[in-house]
């Protein structure tokens, strides 16, 4: 109440206090803050949590500036919460003092970083905005800057600002345009830098380090938040040019994902300032993937995420500065909602003006529209019957199909999430199931009866990754897979890729997976009649006792044959 209180105009409303949201525009108060609670929420813009998450919020500060920011205020000792974070604070120094040694680069006349800038149409006010620097070709300049300041080389190594190579050190940037990547906090994390000479990688980003994890964090993010907030609309776009483009034309409530697919960490940082997202991706094919795997990573976190196209094959940065702001935007606000484009994308690969394409557009169309809520289903239903002219009854047949075995298939998800929420890794057999499944699609077909044998749960995740990304048509590409997975999937996979073969004895091991999972539902069935015939009255269920009998015999008999 007294944090709250200081930013929000109060009024006592019953038990509790209302008063108009910070986090949206409106005229009629729906910001209501429990004391007794100790909590907040909006019935306008859904915003709602702690004291913690308002400060977060209000001040786009992360947990740790939120904690300390609240410790100042109230007289609170941190001191020992701090200790830890001592080397942190080292290393954001060391990233702040390189990010000024590019910046005063750049300022060099004559350098080529601020002539490739210009030639983007990127004036001085909007590179000193965003502290874009220059590394020029020497070989250490950036490591002789440092050693003169007697900075520890380990720690250059460890943030990746210099490279270790048999013995000698030397820069990692080197003639390329440098691009600081700055937290919400305001400390330099990392760098992006972009080749000026046709050097590979064309672009080049910082290691990864304690500061700076790349699937964390979002570039532009500390410039743009207040905007993103304030619009209730962010828009996401690939490149770091993109975002600095868009925001010269007054495009400001821009962001982008850093080099990689988007993380779901970076769908939870963006929820924190709106809840509604626009993917302005490349034109091309790969932009456009891209962009629906995005748009599925924000559903799934709660995001509203439409997608954009743009016409011409191009990108953000060309598309505005030949239309500017307004034309930009009105593409943005053209965009289409993320199950309305996919489902767009997955009509392209029929040709609905034949019967066969017709149905094979909606047996797809279908298994994705089961990955949506049943409202959100039923209004895509009657959009896919009016488009392609077919009953929309029968659709929903086609929707509603293989209903009891569906729910089979969820409970058996359920139990097997259930029997291993500890982060429990595959077992031998989950792992040759797994590599049996990225080798072939029909590998795939043949396990999916026996999804149950996914205990353990990364097992399990792994598998309904495999599944997701087969029916969308790309399973055979396990880089995909391993993009919608967390850092220990993608290490398990990598893992199975590195020791799991099968030394052209496929059809032989995978025959023995199967026996496995077969004799174990046996095993475990056996238990099951054990336990009822154990507990069951001779007087009052002889009939039973006898029918569970002789299924006990069939049962075990079958273990036997199965071990013989």
């Amino acid at each position: 109440m007294d944090v709250i209180g200081q930013v929000v105009s109060l009024k006592k409303a019953g038990s509790n206090y209302k008063g108009l949201c910070p986090f949206h525009n409106e005229k009629t108060p729906s910001f209501v803050v429990s004391d007794a609670k100790q909590i907040f929420s909006c019935f306008g813009c859904n915003a709602a949590g702690d004291v913690f998450e308002f400060v977060q919020r209000h001040y786009s500060l992360d947990f740790p500036a939120t904690v300390e920011k609240l410790a100042t205020e109230y007289g609170i000792d941190t001191k020992g919460a701090q200790y830890q974070s001592s080397n942190k604070d080292e290393l954001y120094e060391i990233n702040r003092e390189a990010a000024r040694f590019f910046y005063k680069s750049f300022l060099t006349p004559g350098n080529p970083a601020t002539a490739y800038m210009q030639g983007r149409g990127i004036d001085s006010e909007t590179t000193k905005r965003f502290g874009i620097g220059y590394a020029d070709g020497e070989w250490d300049s950036l490591l002789r800057h440092f050693k003169a300041l007697g900075t520890d080389v380990k720690l250059l190594v460890s943030l990746g600002l210099v490279t270790e190579s048999k013995g000698k050190h030397y820069d990692k940037f080197r003639d390329r345009v440098m691009f600081p990547i700055i937290n919400t906090s305001g400390k330099v994390i990392g760098f992006g830098g972009r080749a000026l000479a046709g050097a590979e990688p064309k672009y080049l980003n910082s290691a990864e380090s304690s500061v700076f994890l790349k699937k964390n964090n979002l570039f532009g993010l500390n410039l743009t938040k207040q905007d993103i907030s304030k619009e209730n609309r962010g828009i996401l776009v690939e490149g770091y040019m993109d975002v600095i483009s868009l925001y010269q034309h007054g495009v400001r409530n821009v962001l982008a994902s850093l080099g990689t697919a988007l993380t779901e960490n970076q769908a939870k940082l963006l929820k924190r300032y709106t809840l509604n997202v626009v993917l302005a991706y490349d034109a091309d094919e790969a932009g456009q993937a891209a962009a629906l795997r995005g748009a599925e990573i924000l559903y799934k976190e709660g995001l509203k995420a439409k997608v954009l196209q743009i016409p011409s094959g191009k990108d953000p940065d060309d598309y505005v500065r030949e239309h500017n702001k307004s034309g930009f935007l009105e593409l943005a606000d053209a965009a289409l909602p993320y199950a309305e484009h996919k489902l767009e994308a997955i009509k392209k690969k029929y040709d609905i003006a034949d019967t066969d394409g017709k149905l094979d557009f909606i047996k797809e169309a279908v298994v994705f529209l089961r990955t949506l809520s049943p409202t959100a289903a039923e209004t895509y239903i009657k959009m896919i019957a009016k488009d392609i002219n077919i009953s929309q009854n029968a659709i929903t047949l086609e929707y509603n199909g293989n209903t009891i075995e569906r729910i089979e298939k969820t409970n058996l998800s359920k139990s097997a999430k259930n029997e291993d929420n500890t982060g429990k890794l595959p077992d031998v057999l989950e792992k040759n199931l797994i590599r049996f499944c990225i080798l072939s699609k029909d590998y795939f077909e043949k396990i999916q009866s026996f999804e149950h044998a996914f205990t353990s749960r990364y097992g399990y995740e792994i598998f309904k990754s495999l599944e997701a990304y087969y029916l969308q048509g790309d399973g055979s590409d396990v880089k995909n897979v391993m993009d919608s997975l967390d850092e220990n999937g993608v290490k398990i996979i990598e893992d199975i890729l590195e020791t799991v073969f099968f030394a052209g004895k496929e059809e032989q091991i995978f025959a023995d997976c199967i026996r496995k999972i077969e004799s174990s539902g046996l095993i475990k069935r056996e238990k099951e009649i054990v336990q009822k015939l154990s507990m069951a009255d001779e007087a009052e269920n002889a009939e039973q006792i006898d029918i569970l009998t002789r299924e006990l015999i069939e049962v075990q008999r079958e273990i036997q044959r199965k071990k013989s």
